[in-house]
């Protein structure tokens, strides 16, 4: 696979020309910002200009409560030593604070066999972090001249894309730092993500409602879908075969698009009662969780674009105190995590839907977390200027989280179809419970054709014509 062409200054930018919108002319005006990005820029993210606060009643997540002081630069400064987390006497659970962005940090990853952690913040940079002392390993140059509002990197770690309200996404080589392209739009970008595979790049827009698909070799536009929702993207993400994109809106909506056939397979109206804030597949691509303002999380049978009241597909309840922002599952799907503008991180059993224990320390909004692959670890990111990775090991083994089990009546059971730990009640002896709660729906609901098709056919199969213009 050939490598993307390097970065050089004597390089043009790539500059992506979107096609005009439906509306007249005349009614058009590229420089006018939506409400959805002024709200996140200045309402929900209080930059650092002094008139902001103006605008705090503008905050569509704000909760009944007065905000969280702003911590002083001495406050901040924290020995790099574990030390133990300030959570209820029996849910005591050992974690690290990162401190090194002087602003709100909006998106964290693990990477390169979790050593070491990716981050973006709206101080406008782009860090590489040491996993074991906490130690910031390189600022990625070229910055954003504008707050990083996503960042992304490949399933070889070898690459880095960073989404910025200047409206350019960036890619960078992780082992050299060099910055490898840039490709500027006409309209602000809300979210960036590489595909599975590494092909593919796909950029959710504010103002356009919409979405671009790109080739990350070529740095050609394979498509865009203009008002792909009638509001401002909030998410998208691809599926873990790289061949269909999931986008959640402002507008509550749903919306699964297909790379191959250019078109949408499955929309779902009304899928919370506010806005969604985010969205991710589990590993086999046949669920898809999405986190939103109304202080919940679901899981969606991508296949069905339904969700049950029990099992895997639940409504997940009274976890968090105010709006979710962030969802992430383990690569084996035998939990879930997610961000909250409650200041805590809560850990999920999928199977029975409950909270098994909620992270309490940071001082203000959890704008992002991430898994490590080992299920070890939990990195969470917040507008408090740090990040915290926590270390969840021994979490079956935590005082807090047996009493929640007992007092639940549940005992731990292996799948015995893909060896996966999953909760059952101790009361229930029924057969169908040997397998866990998704092989269960996998074995019942999914037809034939709906399984993922083999990657060696996906290697085979071309990538759609695409498309650049340069400056």
């Amino acid at each position: 696979m050939a490598s993307p062409p390097r970065y050089s200054p004597t390089t043009p930018d790539r500059e992506c020309k979107l096609p005009p919108p439906s509306a007249p002319a005349g009614e058009y005006r590229p420089g006018k910002l939506s409400w959805g990005t002024l709200a996140r820029a200045l309402g929900c993210f209080r930059l650092s200009i002094p008139h902001t606060r103006l605008l705090a009643t503008l905050d569509p997540l704000a909760l009944d409560r007065e905000p969280p002081p702003q911590l002083s630069p001495e406050k901040q400064q924290v020995p790099e030593k574990l030390i133990w987390g300030d959570q209820e006497p029996l849910s005591k659970i050992p974690f690290k604070i990162l401190s090194g962005h002087e602003h709100a940090v909006s998106t964290c990853h693990f990477c390169v066999d979790d050593t070491k952690l990716l981050s973006g913040s709206h101080d406008c940079t782009v860090k590489l972090w040491d996993a074991a002392d906490g130690s910031v390993v390189r600022d990625f140059e070229h910055r954003p001249k504008a707050p990083v509002v996503e960042c992304s990197i490949t399933a070889d770690s070898s690459r880095v894309i960073a989404a910025s309200y200047d409206k350019t996404v960036r890619a960078w080589d992780l082992e050299t730092g060099k910055l490898l392209w840039k490709v500027r739009y006409d309209t602000f970008i809300v979210s960036c993500k590489f595909s599975p595979d590494g092909k593919y790049v796909v950029s959710g827009f504010d103002m356009d409602h919409g979405i671009c698909i790109m080739d990350a070799e070529n740095i050609t536009t394979i498509s865009v879908i203009k008002d792909h929702h009638t509001r401002s993207i909030t998410s998208c993400c691809f599926d873990p075969d790289s061949q269909r994109v999931a986008s959640v809106s402002l507008d509550r909506c749903i919306k699964i698009w297909d790379v191959t056939s250019q078109a949408t397979l499955l929309t779902i109206t009304k899928a919370h009662s506010n806005a969604i804030s985010n969205c991710c597949f589990t590993f086999s691509g046949h669920f898809l969780c999405t986190s939103s303002w109304d202080k919940n999380l679901k899981i969606w049978n991508v296949h069905t674009g339904e969700f049950r009241n029990s099992g895997a597909c639940v409504t997940l309840m009274q976890g968090h105190e105010g709006s979710v922002s962030s969802c992430h599952f383990a690569r084996d799907s035998s939990f879930l995590i997610s961000g909250g503008f409650d200041r805590t991180v809560a850990i999920w059993d999928v199977a029975e839907g409950y909270r098994k224990l909620s992270l309490k320390g940071h001082n203000d909004w959890v704008m992002d977390v991430a898994i490590s692959n080992n299920k070890k670890w939990i990195l969470s990111a917040s507008k408090d200027r740090t990040m915290r990775l926590w270390n969840i090991e021994e979490i079956d083994q935590i005082p807090l989280v047996i009493k929640y089990k007992k007092a639940m009546g549940l005992k731990v059971k292996q799948c015995e179809r893909c060896d996966r730990p999953f909760s059952i009640f101790k009361s229930d002896t029924s057969e169908m419970f040997t397998q866990c709660v998704f092989c269960r729906i996998d074995t019942r609901g999914l037809p034939a054709e709906t399984s993922s098709s083999s990657s060696s056919d996906r290697e085979n199969s071309p990538p759609p014509p695409g498309r650049s213009e340069d400056d």
